[in-house]
């Protein structure tokens, strides 16, 4: 199934949720709820290593609350982070592929069960492999600033994420999500990497935003999105772990600055310390405001909305519940 077929399936998934499709929420805030200890650079990838168990009854989780799109827990997987762990190269690259693998699974499997069931109301999820930025694995809360230093360059950014990309496209998703890029460079990097891969999936790229203008470089978002509105790869672009109060103002910033789909799901509004390690009080959103918040979003032009960090399936569930009252 090529690029075009592959992006007709999104495309009849937004259809079929009325222009809008769910995306899951907070995937380490859910596995931290059941007790996963995620305190690691790795993240919330350390638990295909602990407990590849959890990560499938989470996905479980968003798909009961009504997530059309589930994302993977490969955010911070990568090759040079497992091989840091002792792992080998060919280990390393089986936790990625089964980062694929039990959203695949469990989308199945919940899709089995209530398909035999007459008038329900889920659709049949699509899984979205997970690519976190460059500072995302340099787990130093550079994603948040865009500032990765002299000696990153546009080949550095390529060679990094080359190999990871090969293997979660081998790995079957049927869509890739590039998340809280931080600047125009890496942005490029993933554009020009998925055309000289000649990868047949369609993809979306996020930046955060620190400030509710800009990219955290300090770059427009205008400069940023230049490579991207050129690429056939990029069906989505948006907006992931910015503070849900910033999004109104950036889906309207972006409909005069694109034409792709726009894709948002904000973290619940705390803010994360990076070097600290820890989540900072701040002004929050509950469910109840995100479920009142989706259909302006929706109304503004955003076709794939969701929650980041500290959201929950109830968040999920009430984003769902607002959707598909219409």
């Amino acid at each position: 199934m090529g690029l075009e077929k592959k992006s007709a399936l999104l495309e009849d998934l937004i259809k079929q949720c009325g222009g809008c499709a769910v995306v899951d929420g907070g995937f380490a805030t859910q596995l931290e709820i059941h007790g996963a200890a995620i305190n690691d650079p790795l993240w919330s990838a350390v638990s295909l290593i602990k407990n590849p168990e959890l990560i499938k009854r989470v996905h479980m989780e968003y798909l009961e609350a009504g997530a059309d799109i589930v994302v993977t827990s490969s955010y911070q997987a990568t090759i040079p982070g497992f091989v840091s762990r002792g792992l080998s190269t060919e280990e390393s690259e089986s936790l990625l592929q089964k980062s694929v693998k039990l959203a695949v699974e469990a989308r199945d499997k919940f899709w089995d069960k209530v398909s035999k069931i007459t008038e329900h109301s889920y659709n049949r999820a699509l899984v979205a492999a997970s690519i976190g930025s460059y500072g995302a694995y340099l787990a130093d809360g550079s994603e948040y600033s865009g500032n990765y230093g002299e000696n990153v360059n546009l080949d550095k950014l390529k060679d990094f994420h080359r190999r990871r990309l090969q293997v979660l496209v081998e790995a079957g998703p049927d869509l890739l999500a590039f998340e809280t890029i931080p600047n125009k460079l890496e942005a490029q990097a993933c554009v020009e990497l998925l055309e000289e891969e000649n990868v047949e999936i369609p993809a979306w790229i996020c930046f955060t935003s620190v400030d509710g203008e800009k990219a955290p470089s300090g770059e427009s978002f205008e400069e940023c999105l230049e490579p991207l509105n050129k690429s056939n790869n990029i069906y989505a672009v948006g907006i992931n772990c910015a503070p849900p109060q910033f999004i109104e103002s950036l889906i309207s910033k972006f409909a005069k600055l694109t034409n792709k789909a726009i894709v948002v799901y904000p973290n619940s509004g705390e803010v994360w310390d990076g070097k600290a390690k820890q989540w900072l009080p701040s002004q929050c959103f509950g469910d109840d405001e995100f479920e009142m918040f989706a259909t302006k979003w929706r109304d503004l032009g955003a076709k794939l909305i969701g929650g980041c960090c500290r959201t929950t399936p109830s968040t999920i569930k009430a984003i769902s519940r607002d959707l598909k009252r219409r």
